[in-house]
C-alpha cells in the first residue's frame, strides 16, 4: 500500500486537505461552558462541589456500577484501587505488557512488582490462556492465597487492560483469577462505553477504572474514576482518596498515609457535560471505524488488518489500529504519515522492555511481541 493513498483517505475522512490531523483531539459541543461558569460561581472549584456528585452518580447510571469515586486521573484511580484491595510491597500483580506505562506505575506505587503475561491478538488484551497456563506451572496455593513459586512473593491481583477500547475476555479473566483467590482490577482507561455480553468493561472485576484524560472519548482535562459494587470497598477507595481523614465537620485528623486523589468540582463540571455526549461520540466513532476497515479490506492481501471489535463485545473506539506484515513497513508508515501531518503512532514500547520492569518476570510473549512490531494507530477523533 502507498501511504499516499492511505494519507488521502485519512484527510478526506477527516475534511481537512491541508495542516495536521491529530491523533484525537477532545470535541466540546455541549455544556462545557456553562457548567464551567456556574462551577465558578459556585467558588466550589476543588474537591467538594454538585459537579462531583453528579459525575460519580452518572458514571454509575452509564455502567451500572453500584459505587463510584471520582479522582484525579486514571493512573491515581489505579494505584488506589489497588491498595484498597491489599496489594502492598513485596507482592506482585500479574498484568500484560501491550499498555500504557500507568498501568505498571501503579503497581510499582504500591511497592509491588509486575509480572507480564501474554496478550489475544483480537483483543489485544490480556490472553486468558496465558493466565491460566502461568497459574499452572507457576503458582501454589497457600492460606488461602496464591504464591509465585518462583519468587515466593504473593500474587495479590490481576490488572488486565481493555486495550484501545477493545474489551478483553475479562470473564474468563475473572473466572481463572477467582479460582486463585485472586482479586481482578479491570483498566478500562481506554473503554468508557465499551461492552462484553451487553455489560460494560469496568464493572466485571472487583474494581474497574477510567480515565478522563484529555485524549479520552469523555474527558474532564484530568481525570479518573474507580467503578465496584463493593459498598466497603468503596468507602475504603473514598477514604484513602482523599487523604484519609475521618468525617468530621471541622476538625482535621488522618489515621493513615492517604492520598490528595480527589478530582476537583471544576474538572467533573467539564465531565458531565463530556459524558452527555458519550452515546453520539460513540455512534461517530464506530462510523470511523466502519469506515477504516472498508478501506483496509482492499489491503489485506498485502498483509494489512484493520482491527475490528471482538465477538459479542460494543467497541468505543477510542484510538483505531491497524497491523501491518512487519515492523519496516510499520516504520514507513509511521515516517510517511508524520511528515504529512497526519498523527499516526505505533503501539507503546512494551512495559517488559522499560529499564524499570525489564528484570520482572514474564511468561512467554509472543503475541504481544508480534503486536509491537506492527501496529499502527490511526487518528481517531470525533467528527464533530
Amino acid at each position: 500500500m502507498q501511504a499516499a493513498e492511505l494519507i488521502h483517505f485519512i484527510r478526506k475522512l477527516y475534511d481537512r486537505e491541508n495542516g495536521s490531523v491529530p491523533l484525537h483531539a477532545p470535541v466540546f459541543i455541549g455544556d462545557e461552558k456553562k457548567y464551567l461558569e456556574a462551577c465558578i460561581d459556585s467558588t466550589f472549584v476543588s474537591t467538594i462541589g454538585r459537579y462531583v456528585v453528579e459525575l460519580e452518580e452518572n458514571t454509575c447510571l452509564l455502567t451500572g456500577a453500584r459505587f463510584a469515586v471520582a479522582t484525579v486521573n486514571g493512573t491515581s484511580a489505579l494505584h488506589a484501587a489497588l491498595l484498597g484491595l491489599g496489594v502492598r510491597s513485596g507482592e506482585e500483580v500479574l498484568t500484560q505488557p501491550l499498555s500504557f506505562v500507568a498501568t505498571t506505575n501503579a503497581i510499582r506505587y504500591c511497592g509491588a512488582d509486575p509480572v507480564f503475561l501474554d496478550v489475544d491478538e483480537e483483543t489485544l488484551g490480556l490472553s486468558p490462556e496465558s493466565l491460566r497456563n502461568f497459574l499452572r506451572m507457576e503458582s501454589v496455593g497457600r492460606n488461602g492465597f496464591c504464591y509465585n513459586r518462583r519468587s515466593g512473593k504473593k500474587i495479590s491481583a490481576c490488572v488486565p487492560m481493555h486495550t484501545f477500547g477493545h474489551p478483553c475476555r475479562i470473564q474468563e479473566i475473572v473466572d481463572i483469577c477467582s479460582e486463585y483467590s485472586i482479586p481482578v482490577v479491570e483498566d478500562a482507561a481506554e473503554a468508557l462505553g465499551s461492552t462484553r455480553g451487553g455489560e460494560y468493561c469496568g464493572t466485571f472485576g472487583r474494581a474497574g477504572i477510567f480515565s478522563f484524560n484529555g485524549n479520552k472519548i469523555v474527558t474532564c482535562g484530568g481525570g479518573g474514576a474507580i467503578v465496584t459494587d463493593d459498598e466497603q470497598l468503596a468507602l475504603r477507595l473514598r477514604f484513602l482518596t482523599t487523604t484519609a481523614k475521618k468525617d468530621h465537620p471541622w476538625l482535621y485528623e488522618h489515621s493513615e498515609v492517604g492520598y490528595n486523589y480527589r478530582m476537583p468540582n471544576i474538572n467533573a463540571a467539564l465531565g458531565c457535560a463530556q459524558l452527555e455526549k458519550l452515546e453520539t461520540f460513540l455512534i461517530d466513532k464506530r462510523t470511523v471505524a466502519e469506515q477504516y476497515k472498508e478501506f483496509f479490506i482492499e489491503y489485506e492481501e498485502q498483509g494489512y488488518r484493520f482491527i475490528s471489535e471482538p465477538e459479542d463485545c460494543r467497541s468505543n473506539y477510542w484510538l483505531n489500529a491497524i497491523l501491518v506484515p512487519d515492523r519496516k513497513e510499520r516504520d514507513r508508515i509511521l515516517k510517511k504519515c508524520n511528515e504529512a501531518e497526519v498523527m499516526v503512532r505505533p503501539a507503546w514500547k512494551l512495559l517488559n522492555r522499560l529499564p524499570m520492569y525489564e528484570k520482572c518476570q514474564c511468561a512467554p510473549l509472543a503475541v504481544a511481541d508480534s503486536l509491537g512490531e506492527r501496529l499502527v494507530n490511526l487518528p481517531s477523533s470525533v467528527r464533530i
